[in-house]
């Protein structure tokens, strides 16, 4: 009798749990359906043939039951893609066999044939240049000799996507594939456009935007097709069975959509990296504004300074100038065309009747969506808010509701206060709504349009806006962080960003770091065809240093800041960071059970000499949600291996008790 262990799709710490094989035949890899109580669930066997000696102990005592289904071989996992599954698992700390079906497309019996877009292998529009060719030969020279990191600094329109091509080319050219990660959906069509015309081969798009009898269909044509392949898209691409992959990219490195908030907490940058060392490939990554402890490891390790490169300059045009407006209003009461315009300055409005005039395009940037940031009643103070999460609500002014940012909760725009029957209701803040709805009033003859994921819900329209926007039949877009993003405008010189106080004061401690690769990120799309080209930033503090620093085009700069602020707090890259969120519907019992832990990690910690702080607990920045309460405690080490240890602990001692749930977020973006 032949047992086997299996990862088991159900939720649990461990999800491991042992199965005879019976008349099957099953190898490490294989998908099956086994028993589990009264129900029969999916698994994953992460070890077979076994004999009883091999799991005595494990099933003394037990009943053990069969391997009741083996499913279809084009499902199976190679050992190098379940290792990866069993590396996210541990690092992580998540249940192994949710990992991996998590990722995994639901099995189609009836498959349709994919269709792929193939590339027709034209010459590169433009010859390597004296900033890009170094960087290529450099790291040509290197590609086929394993494991290797290496960072391409570059700015916005310096030639990083030059240098990806050739080097794609190069792996294409020895039968290898390449994995090509994109932070957001709505790079994926004007990059997969770009490269068709540069490479021969097919190039699959991997993305949410697509359903799921799509995502199995490249599924089952990765695992039977033996040529080489690009696959292009975003985080999740990192699971598909690439054979024979040669080449890693992750553009944009630092952006924070490579981070997945629910489910299972993995950063699919450093995932990718583990992928492309699992597949003894080397991987690219490459940015304008690199994440600090990115830029830190690759400057500070010896091993890895000299696979460090940078461009400081544009293929065409020049760095825009950048323009501070001081919005503040000094205490003066505003004039009526002055609250017309609100929240623009009368010169902001003067630069883009001036750039409008010459026939130019223009960009407005806030990173909120809506019409208000929430609604008051000036008479009695009544908030509107979200009865699940008691944050307020914003207004959407064209669907004429009030929405919640964080729940399906909504109602329509009252006329009058609830609680004391004023009509006085007074609108807060705003966002693309407000933003278009003034520019509007003041351009009756120009269209202004919205550029944000209220407006855009699918890739056709995404699609459909910017080729708009190219030929010329939107005027001014007005957007969030998805105009930031990889767009590359011919005619637009003129960008304005609004609202970027309330960035830079979020109280985390990457809230500076985010507010200037914002910044840094939206200005690239000005004057990339151009030698004059304006960025014009409101703001109530343009004394703080971080604008000295974006003026200056100068990461160094804001980077020395930064590192000092960092080392001096304790903060990433001085230390490794974990966040152990607790749920349950009963607020005092879950306090009551939070500082037990907590006191538990802190008594285990200094009994084994580890330096982890501990931090809390306390509410997250949004305690409730549906009826359930959410409390935190922020783990922080020096020594990655005390941290491991550290949460190994808390899970063996702390993981069974009524009525709280519990999940821990390993390196999280934000800490609140």
């Amino acid at each position: 009798m032949h047992y086997c262990r299996v990862a088991v799709k159900y939720p649990g710490k461990e999800g491991i749990l042992t199965y005879k094989v019976g008349e099957h035949v099953v190898k490490r890899g294989d998908l099956v359906k086994v028993p589990l109580g009264r129900r029969k669930v999916e698994g994953c066997v992460v070890a077979s043939q076994l004999s009883e000696d091999d799991v005595r102990e494990e099933i003394a005592g037990f009943q053990i039951k069969e391997v009741e289904e083996v499913l279809p071989e084009v499902m199976s996992l190679t050992d190098s893609e379940l290792s990866l599954y069993e590396w996210m698992a541990k690092y992580y700390h998540y249940n192994l066999g949710m990992v991996i079906f998590e990722s995994l497309p639901e099995i189609m019996k009836r498959p349709k044939k994919i269709d792929l877009k193939n590339g027709v292998g034209k010459t590169l529009p433009h010859d390597l240049g004296e900033l890009q060719a170094p960087i290529y030969k450099d790291i040509a020279a290197r590609l086929d000799r394993g494991f290797d990191r290496f960072y391409i600094h570059g700015v916005t329109g310096s030639g990083k996507t030059l240098v990806y091509l050739n080097l794609i080319r190069d792996t294409l050219a020895r039968g290898k594939s390449v994995l090509f990660l994109l932070p957001e959906i709505n790079l994926t069509p004007q990059f997969t456009e770009t490269f068709l015309d540069y490479v021969d081969c097919p190039i699959l798009s991997y993305h949410s935007g697509i359903s799921n009898s799509e995502k199995f269909i490249a599924w089952k044509f990765l695992k039977e097709s033996p040529n080489p392949v690009i696959i292009m898209g975003v985080r999740s691409s990192v699971f598909l069975p690439a054979q024979n992959l040669g080449l890693v990219i992750v553009d944009e490195e630092h952006d924070s959509s490579f981070k997945q908030s629910d489910r299972c907490p993995y950063n699919g940058r450093d995932v990718a990296i583990k992928k492309a060392q699992l597949a003894n490939c080397p991987v690219i990554m490459g940015s304008a504004t690199p994440s600090v402890e990115n830029y830190f490891s690759f400057t500070h390790n010896k091993n890895l300074q000299d696979h460090y490169f940078t461009m400081k300059e544009r293929i065409a045009g020049n760095f825009p100038q950048i323009e501070l407006l001081d919005a503040r209003f000094g205490g003066k009461k505003l004039s009526v065309d002055e609250l017309s315009l609100w929240p623009f300055e009368q010169r902001s409005i003067d630069l883009i009747k001036s750039a409008l005039d010459s026939g130019e395009q223009v960009l407005v940037f806030v990173n909120r969506l809506g019409f208000a940031n929430y609604v008051q009643c000036r008479a009695c103070g009544h908030k509107f808010e979200d009865p699940n999460t008691g944050v307020a609500l914003r207004y959407f002014k064209n669907k004429g509701i009030l929405s919640s940012a964080h729940s399906d909760f909504e109602i329509p725009m009252p006329e009058i206060c609830p609680s004391c029957g004023n009509m006085n209701l007074l609108q807060k803040g705003f966002g693309t709504e407000r933003l278009q709805e003034v520019l509007e009033q003041v351009f009756p003859d120009k269209r202004i349009d919205r550029f944000d994921r209220d407006e855009i819900k699918t890739l056709n329209a995404l699609t459909e806006k910017l080729d708009a926007f190219h030929r010329g039949d939107i005027d001014v877009f007005v957007g969030t962080q998805m105009l930031s993003k990889g767009h590359n405008f011919k005619k637009v010189n003129l960008v304005l960003v609004l609202g970027v106080d309330s960035m830079m004061n979020f109280p985390d401690f990457r809230a500076i770091e985010r507010t200037y690769q914002t910044i840094t990120q939206i200005l690239g799309r000005a004057g990339r065809y151009s030698e004059e080209a304006k960025v014009v930033i409101q703001t109530l503090v343009p004394e703080n240093k971080l604008f000295s620093t974006i003026k200056e085009h100068s990461f160094n700069g804001f980077y020395e800041d930064e590192i000092s602020i960092r080392e001096f707090s304790g903060f990433p890259p001085f230390s490794k960071l974990a966040v152990i969120h607790f749920n349950g519907r009963f607020r005092d019992k879950l306090i009551e059970h939070s500082v037990s832990v907590a006191n538990g990690i802190k008594e285990f910690c200094a009994k084994n000499s580890f330096k982890v702080d501990v931090l809390g607990p306390a509410p997250a920045s949004i305690e409730r949600r549906s009826g359930q309460f959410t409390w935190t405690i922020l783990l922080r080490a020096e020594d990655v291996a005390h941290l491991h240890t550290t949460l190994n602990f808390f899970e063996k001692n702390y993981n069974r008790i009524s009525g709280i749930s519990f999940k821990i977020d390993v390196d999280p973006y934000h800490t609140l």
